[in-house]
């Protein structure tokens, strides 16, 4: 009996954070590409649309949704992660709803874009910011358990999703995440969710006592904890920073390379030669590998500067893309997909940590909300050009090449965008 009265008291209430966050990513799935690439044959075959026309509304609706994701940021700060949780989870089971009724262009528009906003952008955004107010030094290690959440939507979604449209039909599908969403995570959301441990009576990490200014061989210094909570970077003041403009890039980066090339796989796979099941199983290997390597990160990221482990993931993205122009047989496409997956694991974490890491959590809603836009936009340039090189030049070769291009940048860009120095550390308190 006193062994399990010390475990409850000792138990720290931002684990449950954790799950709930994992929740919320793993949710997010339905306004993920790896998720939609499971209905664009689908619509294309029933409605005689091209691939093209099909990307192209695909990526102007992700376009839009992304360059208004900064106002979920803006209401997290104001309003509070549960509130706006709750209103997310609802409006993305509309979404579902609506997308099970499409039957033109423009309706496939608007499911897109309401997708795009708050599945991909605002359901990904929330728990991303919920996490690290509660966290500090054990931050690396909560990130690497709540990204388990996405890493097993993407491994769970796709085959899911084509065994369902093949069962059932897409719109039944649809109306199955619609129902999950306002039935399990909806309540669960509800009931569960705190905005940070000091609306309970807590600290960051269970600090049993709040942190205090130290004194050093500079004179008043004040430790990396204190620095985290006293010391935020205001969004306006990040923005000064070169740091903020090169991870912005970097966040665009694999979003439009991964969305790219997830929304046409099943057509790139088929130009191989290779049946459905066979994308649908390479998208699950990305996911499964990304699993173990997600945990392996949060140990390397406790050692290793955060830029240098996302120019470590670029690097692996450059080369999966080159197995992947090249590569015809099954055994080289599976190839493709473990290397992707150990890409996806460092930056599963990596871009999580950085922004908190970087810029401290007290303005983090309006930050992340920031460099969750050019994700967006980024994952918004993908579809389209990939599409257009398919019906103009009868494959993907060239595009994938291009996209290679942009990975060589990526891993140049993160290599030089160390953290910010922010002299005065006090003038926020």
């Amino acid at each position: 009996m006193n062994t399990i009265i010390k475990i409850k008291k000792d138990y720290y209430y931002g684990w449950t954070i954790v799950i709930i966050a994992a929740l919320g990513l793993f949710f997010s799935g339905p306004g993920q590409t790896y998720s939609n690439s499971a209905f664009i044959d689908s619509y294309i075959r029933d409605f005689g649309w091209s691939r093209t026309l099909v990307s192209n509304l695909y990526s102007s609706a992700t376009l839009i949704a992304g360059l208004f994701l900064f106002l979920i940021g803006k209401l997290i700060d104001k309003h509070g992660h549960k509130n706006i949780t709750i209103l997310v989870s609802f409006s993305l089971g509309l979404a579902c709803v609506w997308s099970s009724f499409i039957n033109s262009p423009a309706m496939l528009f608007i499911g897109f874009l309401m997708l795009r906003f708050f599945g991909q952008g605002s359901m990904t955004l929330i728990p991303s910011t919920l996490v690290p107010q509660w966290f500090i030094k054990r931050r690396t290690l909560a990130f690497s358990l709540f990204t388990i959440g996405g890493v097993v939507s993407s491994a769970v979604l796709p085959p899911l999703n084509i065994y369902m449209i093949e069962k059932w039909g897409w719109p039944a599908a649809w109306w199955f995440w619609a129902i999950l969403l306002w039935f399990l995570f909806m309540p669960l959301a509800f009931i569960f969710i705190k905005n940070k441990p000091e609306d309970i009576g807590l600290l960051p990490d269970n600090k049993k006592e709040s942190l205090e200014v130290s004194s050093g061989v500079e004179g008043n210094v004040i430790n990396d904890e204190a620095n985290d909570i006293y010391s935020s970077y205001t969004l306006k003041e990040a923005m000064k920073t070169r740091a903020f403009w090169l991870m912005m890039f970097c966040q665009a980066i694999p979003s439009l390379i991964n969305t790219g090339i997830t929304f046409h796989f099943l057509s790139i796979i088929g130009s191989k030669g290779l049946p459905n099941t066979a994308a649908a199983l390479v998208l699950s290997v990305i996911a499964l590998v990304s699993f173990p390597v997600t945990m392996i990160a949060g140990i390397v990221l406790q050692r290793v500067k955060v830029h240098y482990a996302i120019a470590f993931s670029f690097f692996l993205h450059l080369i999966s893309l080159i197995v992947l122009m090249y590569g015809h047989a099954f055994y080289v496409i599976i190839i493709f997909g473990v290397l992707n997956g150990l890409a996806s694991g460092f930056l599963n974490i990596s871009n999580n940590v950085v922004w908190a890491n970087y810029y401290g959590r007290r303005h983090l809603g309006s930050i992340r909300g920031l460099s969750m836009t050019a994700s967006v936009i980024g994952s918004a340039f993908g579809p389209l050009p990939v599409g257009m090189a398919f019906d103009m030049l009868g494959g993907y070769t060239e595009v994938i090449a291009g996209l290679a291009v942009v990975a060589f940048l990526g891993i140049l860009a993160a290599a030089v965008a160390p953290k910010p120095r922010k002299r005065d550390a006090l003038q926020n308190i």
